[in-house]
Formats: structure tokens, sequence, C-alpha cells
């Protein structure tokens, strides 16, 4: 009876096992076709709702190409094998389930998801490099060269994407290398200040310059001198550590570019500069110091005009400056902190300077319960491009209108340089002084500050007192070259700056 048992249960284990890998073959096999079925470029155009996704990947070179090779979705988009695969097909997966059933697609910033900040999360290089064995193929040219030798001593820093963020879909902006100045593109029709030269020499008035050499004018603005609070309350909303404790500043009198400085300057002081004969530092044998080509399109392939001048280092800008200075016979700088501090108040003294309080309390509540704005960010876009209204990339001048004070773009399009060296604590030594009469930030640093907040940035770093700096090392990582550029950053396109003239005792 018990050897009669013993057979029973080890045939019934038999069967168990033979079952349990039958049904194992039989889940295998269906998930592997469920895998299959899911991973097919046709699978991914159903849930994905990216207006242009496919025809845009159709008019791409990993689709339109001299070999025919097809590359698919699923290629790019998912690691190539192993488990990595599977954890990486279900996140992406359980991510576009939600966002077809329960995201408001009409409200998808589709411009902003194709940057590279975003993209970079949803490729893999190891996608890229299953297919791209050999990264110096017998076709790569020399700068090709040097930006793959410097991706392979980099690996833990940069991805593939960083400089083929174009290559997976097709864009129809080209990738227009800097190109020198068309004298003869016509003048942009606005309304100007008198010309610099027709006013009294001792006037403090707003005028235009007239860049010598060139059809391009630059307005400025007369600011006169004053007093105010720099920095920020404790209880102001967004606030940040750096932005105090607050500081009462006195200005003399000076004169604001009223637009940050477009390509239609900047490509001015190229073309006057660049052909002349430079030394490998880009000096020219005249000491006046212009930049050399950059890698790539420098305006991200949005076009020049009047759009803000972006991409170039603190140290570009500063050369500008002297150019400008040195053909005008009039003194530009960059702005202090606190001068363009000043300007951005425009006399207020709120987190804003126009008036952006919602209808209601419950409105503002409401907000800020459920992790949504707290204040009317369509009356701050009447101002300012930024996160939530640029399409993500800059926009041209007087498309917004100018603050109190006449002055375009204070906040938001692009972020500006200051001449200031960044320090965390410098208003807490303001403070310590008392009153301070135009201050110029610490006498030394590594990196420079920034304000004003770009196309890119949340409404709360738009406000005047918010503080950012220059992250060089992290702007430079895919510049390939040694050493690298001192003209242009390699990773950073939302920065520019403006000028600021001031008394020539200064």
């Amino acid at each position: 009876m018990i050897r009669f048992t013993k057979k029973l249960l080890r045939s019934r284990l038999i069967v168990g096992l033979l079952l349990g890998v039958v049904f194992a073959a039989i889940g295998l096999y269906l998930a592997g076709r469920v895998v299959k079925s899911t991973s097919t470029n046709e699978y991914c155009a159903s849930c994905h709702v990216h207006p242009q996704a496919t025809s845009s990947w159709k008019k791409g070179p990993h689709y339109q190409n001299t070999s025919g090779v097809v590359t698919n979705c699923v290629q790019c988009h998912l690691p190539p094998e192993g488990l990595e695969y599977y954890v990486e097909k279900s996140k992406a997966g359980a991510r576009d389930f939600y966002a077809f059933y329960f995201t408001d697609v009409s409200k998808i910033d589709w411009e902003a998801l194709s940057t590279l900040e975003n993209a970079a999360h949803y490729t893999f290089d190891s996608a890229c490099t299953s297919c791209h064995q050999e990264l110096f193929p017998i076709e790569l040219n020399e700068k090709g060269v040097d930006a793959h030798l410097h991706y392979q001593k980099h690996l833990d820093e940069l991805k593939c994407i960083n400089c083929h963020l174009k290559t997976g879909h097709y864009h129809d902006e080209p990738d227009e290398q800097f190109v020198i100045l068309d004298e003869e593109e016509p003048e942009i029709e606005e309304e100007l200040a008198p010309l610099i030269t027709e006013l009294p020499e001792d006037a403090f008035a707003d005028y235009t310059e007239v860049i010598p050499g060139s059809s391009v004018r630059l307005q400025m603005v007369a600011i006169e001198g004053g007093s105010f609070k720099m920095g920020s309350p404790e209880e102001e909303v967004g606030r940040s550590e750096d932005e105090g404790p607050p500081v009462d500043v006195q200005l003399d009198r000076f004169w604001i570019g009223k637009y940050e400085v477009s390509w239609r300057e900047f490509d001015a002081y190229y073309a006057q500069t660049v052909t002349r004969g430079k030394n490998e530092s880009g000096q020219m044998t005249d000491a006046i110091a212009g930049p050399t080509p950059p890698y790539g399109s420098p305006d991200q392939g949005w076009g020049k005009g009047t759009r803000p001048a972006i991409t170039m280092t603190h140290y570009s800008a500063r050369k500008f400056c002297e150019w400008l200075s040195s053909v005008t016979g009039r003194k530009y700088r960059l702005p202090t902190e606190a001068e363009w501090e000043y300007v951005a108040r425009a006399g207020t003294q709120g987190a804003y300077p126009v008036d952006v309080e919602l209808d209601s309390w419950f409105d503002t509540w409401m907000g800020q319960l459920m992790g949504r704005p707290s204040i009317n960010t369509e009356r701050l876009g009447e101002i300012a491009w930024f996160k939530l209204n640029s399409g993500s990339k800059t926009h041209p001048r007087d498309t917004t209108g100018s603050n109190p004070w006449g002055v375009n773009n204070m906040l938001g399009n692009a972020a500006e340089f200051c001449a200031d060296w960044y320090d965390p604590a410098a208003y807490a030594s303001y403070a310590a002084a008392g009153r301070v009469v135009n201050p110029r930030g610490p006498e030394s640093g590594k990196e420079h500050v920034i304000r004003g907040g770009s196309y890119k940035s949340s409404y709360t770093d738009l406000r005047p007192a918010a503080r950012a700096h220059t992250e060089h090392d992290a702007w430079m990582k895919t510049d390939p070259q040694t050493p690298k550029s001192v003209w242009w950053y390699s990773d950073s396109n939302d920065v520019g700056f403006r000028v600021v003239r001031v008394e020539a005792s200064e």
C-alpha cells in the first residue's frame, strides 16, 4: 500500500512537472507574442499621440538612408536585450498607458519633450552602440573623430544623443553654421529713440547707437539712479537662501539695452572680427578679440535676426562689450547684479513687477494644494517667455510688452549674464555694511551671476530677486576640443546678455 502511494505521488509529481513545463512553455510563447506584438511600430503609433512622431521618423536618417535599413521605434527607445529591456518596456508601457487615457494631449508641450533634457530619458546608449559598433567609420570627418574620442573618454557623463539629438526624427530647422551678417538684410521697422549723435554730448536720455561699419542699431534706455531693496523677504514664494537677507542699495544713473543683445548685433561683432588675422586663441593682431567659429549651429536652428544671441560664454559676452566700447568710443559693459535687479523691478518691490495675483484667495489656495501655479501665469506671459508659453525656444524681441521703465524681456526668453562673480553669501556681507553704493560683487570667484530666467524656466525663477549662476564645466562637457573653446558653450542654449553703458568717469 505504501509502495502504491509512493508511485501514485511520483506519477502525480511527474504529471505536474510536465504540465508545469507545458504551461510555462505556453506562457513564454504567449509572453513572447505579446512582447513582439507590442514592439511593432504600428503598436507604438497606436498609443503614442505625438502628432508628428511617425512622419518625422520616416523623414529621418533612420528610415531614409542609402542602405535601405529601417531602424524601428524600440531599437532606439529601449535597451537592446536582457532584463533591462523588459524593465524599461514595462515602465514605458505604464507611462504611455497613463498618458493615453488620463492626459489632455492638447496640453502636452511636444517641443519641450523633444529637447535634449527630456529626450535623453527616452533613448539608450546601449541601443545606439548595438547598431553603431564602429565609432570611427571611414567617412567620419575630423570633427567627428574628435567628438567620438571625447565621448569614449567621458562615458560616465555623455550620451550619444548629446550630439545626435536630431538623428532619430527629422527636424525642419537646418543645423545652420554661423554666418556673417548680410548687410543687405532689411532693418526692422520700429520706433527708435534719437541717434546718439543727434543729442547733446552731456544729455542723459534714451538713444539709438548705430554700430560703426554696419547698419545695426542698438537701443539704450536711460535709467535714473536711485535706491531700492535688493533680494527677497523670507516669505516670498519660490525664494532661495541666496536671495537674502534683503539689502539697501544705492545706484548711480546708467543706460541699459532696451533688448537683450540679438543675433543681429552679435553677427556684426562676429563679422568685424572673424575676418581678421587671429592666432589660435582668437586674438586679433590689433588686440580686439573676436569669436572663433563654433561647432554646429549656435542659434539651435530656430533662426537669428532679433532673437537673443545665446550659447556664447561669459568671456565672449565681455569681449563683445569691449569691442562695442572700442568701435563707439563709449563705455559699455555687462550690468552688475544690482543694476540688473533695479531695472527688472522698475520701481516695484513685490515678487513680480506686474500684478500676477489670482482672482480670488480660493484660486490661490487650490493652486497651492493641487501643485498648480499660485499666480496668474497668463498675466506673467504678457511680459515674459517662460516654460509655460515659450514652446521651448527663444523668441524675437518686441513679442512681449516692456516693463514700466520701457525695457523688454528682463524676465524670460534668455537668461542674462551679469558682471558679478557668484557668491551665495554675498548679500550677508552687504547687509553687514549697511546701505551699499554701486555694489560689484566679490573680487573673485569661479562662476558668474545669471539673472532673469529663460524660456525653460518655471514662473518662480522669473522673479526679479531670483539668482542663478553659470555652470562652466557642465556647459562644456560635449566640447571635444583641447583646450576647450573660450567663446562658445557646447551645452547651454538659454543664456544671453544685454549691455549697460556708464558715465565715462566710472
